[in-house]
């Protein structure tokens, strides 16, 4: 929280901050105001509620910091990943909020969908950015409903490979010793990220589709055309990584494509499944010659902020905000971010064991054992007593409210 300090014009809000990240890292079902006010010992859920929504403070300038923290725990030669992630809400009221397709509960769902930017290196992963995507026909192109929001005036449609873009390119400028991009189909299918990536010489691996065409030997065919050429003697056998239930064992192809191109090389890398013989296809490049077994390498990071959404969703309530507003959406994301990244310095701090009898500390481990040994608080029977009746006095409000409403023509 040292690290932050400065970006707080006042010690009430910083102190708050302070409270809500501890609040984060505590052990709390539902990371909301509600509950993080109670952990703080606080009298209501006000103050939290003001930090996220009015209260001055450059919650841009705390992810910069985060960034940096993150950087010097995990170490330079990382890897940038582009992907995003759902959050279900109710009602339309909420910044960004339709019917959309959400990743988490896989199908079209009411949800606001996030933009994220992860850091991977071989001591861990964690957050860097985010970045609420704002859909063009149905918030963009009706000014008031973005201004009930809270949607600043300067804020245009931009696509989600747009959005990774912008961080990516954010995340350069700042100094981030990363050299190389991935991402999944999203991000891979759109030729504007791919060039602003090859502009600043930055290698990518990014999946696409079967049928996108690539130029191979001068002949335009679709991806999934290219793997039907491949011969038993051109795939190879390397490992993708660890999983939860040991190393991904896949078999790879590659082709040099796009020849034609200036500046660096670009192949076609095939992916397939060893036991169910599924393919999967990634558009590289890079400004020098690379081997395959780096390319597999780095399809193989993607992973890494999969992870992270769950580590983010299920430690530090990356998902339990209960707000509406763009900044406050923002900044609730940001906090939880710092969170996040807490853990993973954490993780990447311990001494290498060789032993087999135990495995490393995980996230889940570190986040339990940092609420039980030091931000466990005991409250008294008073505060327990006031706390629960705050709150059916404020559920007895929101139902006489909801009647209301229902009962009105």
């Amino acid at each position: 929280m040292a690290r932050i300090a400065g970006r707080f014009g006042r010690v009430e809000p910083r102190r708050t901050a302070g409270a809500y990240v501890r609040g984060l890292l505590a052990d709390i079902d539902r990371k909301n105001c509600w509950n993080l006010a109670e952990h703080a010992g606080l009298l209501g859920p006000q103050r939290l509620q003001r930090l996220l929504r009015a209260a001055r403070w450059d919650a841009d300038a705390v992810r910069d910091d985060v960034c940096a923290f993150v950087v010097g725990r995990l170490g330079p030669g990382g890897v940038l990943i582009a992907d995003e992630t759902g959050f279900v809400k109710k009602g339309a009221a909420s910044a960004g909020v339709q019917r959309q397709y959400s990743g988490t509960a896989g199908r079209i769902e009411n949800c606001q969908v996030g933009v994220f930017l992860a850091y991977a290196t071989p001591a861990g992963r964690a957050l860097l950015d985010r970045r609420l995507y704002l859909p063009e026909h149905t918030w963009l192109a009706d000014p008031g409903r973005c201004q009930a929001a809270g949607v600043p005036d300067e804020i245009g449609f931009a696509t989600k490979p747009a959005l990774a873009t912008a961080m990516v390119l954010a995340a350069l400028e700042a100094g981030v010793p990363a050299h190389w991009v991935t991402g999944d189909e999203a991000y891979g299918q759109d030729p504007r990220l791919r060039t602003a990536l090859e502009e600043h010489r930055m290698g990518y691996v990014l999946a696409i589709a079967g049928n996108r065409h690539v130029n191979l030997d001068g002949v335009q065919m679709s991806a999934a055309e290219v793997a039907a050429r491949v011969t038993d003697r051109h795939w190879h056998r390397y490992r993708a990584g660890q999983g939860a239930k040991g190393p991904r064992w896949y078999a790879w192809a590659w082709a040099r494509i796009d020849e034609s191109e200036a500046h660096g090389y670009r192949w076609l890398l095939i992916r397939r499944n060893l036991t169910t013989g599924e393919l999967a296809f990634y558009c590289c490049y890079a400004p020098a010659r690379q081997p395959l077994m780096a390319l597999t390498k780095i399809a193989g990071v993607r992973w890494a902020i999969e992870e992270s959404f769950q580590a983010a969703k299920g430690q530090v309530g990356l998902d339990h905000y209960q707000v509406r507003g763009w900044t406050a959406w923002h900044r609730h994301m940001t906090l939880a971010m710092l969170a996040l990244a807490l853990l993973a310095a954490i993780a990447a701090a311990q001494p290498h064991s060789t032993t087999d009898d135990r495995i490393p500390l995980t996230l889940p481990e570190i986040r339990r054992l940092l609420a039980t040994l030091l931000l466990t608080r005991h409250h008294s029977i008073i505060d327990v007593l006031r706390w629960s009746d705050w709150r059916r006095r404020h559920q007895a409000t929101a139902r006489h409210c909801h009647y209301q409403r229902r009962s009105e023509p």
